[in-house]
């Protein structure tokens, strides 16, 4: 079971920016060194509790924090960027780290219309120009000379490319297209088996890769007890609904008793949304990692989550990567 660490670099009640991106890399690090195969980071603009905007820069620390793990964006919002400017700073983490990185592209922009001002874009056109806007971005790494531009940095750079996606959208472009998909059951679980059904279904070799290549995202915190577990993960609980209430904010401490206190529709909500996620002691993340791997047959499970006390996510990696060895333990025996 191929495991990679997705981060939200959150900033914490009382906590600041600087904290968070050290925090960043101290967690990538960590990663690094128990084995998990890539760390990414995914753009967010105007969030008061995530400093993983500025993504390609928040990668180049990480990347000079580390030395082996496979960093990358999960993902860009393309329709945010005009592909040369993408290429331009992907090719520089290229350059920076060969062999390491990886570009992952949503089509959502992410963003409420007071952020799409700020980004003086036509958003929505621009999503709807997503599947060209990515073929513009490959050719920006190949060269071709019908493009007006070529992006330097970038001609020559060979970042892995993928396509994200928490509908079927991402899954058929991924498919017509020939490139890995990564799936964001971790937040949107409702679509999760009908988009790697289409995906390997109409999945077509390229030249990137011969057969399909799945990633699913699943919440994962790990602690010695369930109990413990729990308690932490209500830190993300909090923060989810906050968000989904229209009142966003930091990384709150952990409650006991959280989801017991919610109004009987939050706590559905809550439940409907984080349904994709092994929460407990590792028994417990060892049944659950095996139980949607089963299910989704996935080449690679990447860890979302976050926890107030950044040491309590890194202790949680550690007890992910028993889980797996656990579970090893058990199909050798």
């Amino acid at each position: 079971m191929q495991l990679s660490v997705l981060d939200l670099v959150p900033i914490i009640e009382g906590g600041s920016v600087g904290a968070a991106l050290e925090q960043a890399a101290e967690l990538a690090r960590t990663a690094e060194a128990l084995g998990y195969h890539r760390y990414w980071v995914a753009e967010h603009h105007g969030m008061e509790g995530i400093a993983g905007g500025a993504t390609a820069v928040v990668l180049a620390h990480v990347g000079h924090a580390t030395s082996t793990i496979r960093i990358g964006a999960g993902g860009i919002m393309l329709p945010n960027h005009s592909p040369l400017v993408i290429a331009e700073q992907f090719g520089t983490l290229d350059a920076l780290f060969p062999g390491r990185v990886d570009l992952g592209l949503g089509r959502a922009p992410g963003a409420d219309q007071r952020i799409v001002q700020a980004l003086r874009k036509e958003v929505n056109r621009a999503a709807e120009n997503f599947p060209n806007d990515v073929v513009e971005l490959q050719l920006q790494f190949t060269g071709d000379a019908r493009l007006p531009l070529q992006a330097t940095p970038g001609l020559g750079a060979r970042p892995q490319m993928w396509i994200l996606g928490s509908s079927l959208f991402g899954a058929q472009l991924a498919a017509m297209l020939g490139l890995p998909f990564a799936f964001a059951s971790h937040f949107a679980p409702d679509h999760l088996d009908a988009a790697l059904t289409l995906y390997r279904d109409r999945f077509t070799p390229s030249a990137t890769l011969d057969q399909p290549h799945v990633m699913a995202a699943i919440n994962v915190l790990a602690a010695p007890t369930d109990e413990e577990a729990i308690l932490l993960a209500s830190s993300m609980d909090q923060s989810f609904v906050r968000l989904r209430s229209g009142s966003p904010g930091r990384l709150p401490p952990p409650i006991a008793g959280y989801r017991d206190s919610l109004p009987p529709p939050a706590r559905a909500m809550l439940d409907h949304m984080r349904q994709v996620s092994a929460i407990g002691s590792v028994a417990t993340v060892a049944e659950r990692l095996a139980a949607f791997q089963a299910r989704t047959r996935a080449d690679e499970l990447i860890v979302a989550g976050a926890t107030f006390d950044p040491a309590m996510r890194r202790r949680s990696l550690a007890l992910t990567m028993e889980a797996v060895a656990l579970l090893t333990a058990e199909l050798a025996a």
